[in-house]
């Protein structure tokens, strides 16, 4: 029915929205971790005082 049409169309918007965000912030909270994380253990490891 066309009546149906908006709300069909600002379902899937309201839906690519959710996910949109939810992509986002599992960017923003997942991969700095895993960055600082890896950081950390390289630096830990290669603990060798420069000698010139």
């Amino acid at each position: 029915m066309p009546q149906m049409a908006p709300l069909f169309w600002s379902f899937l918007f309201g839906f690519f929205l959710f996910s949109f965000m939810l992509f986002i912030i599992m960017n923003y909270y997942i991969i700095p971790l895993n960055k600082t994380s890896s950081n950390i253990y390289i630096t830990t490891v290669n603990k060798k005082p420069w000698k010139l």
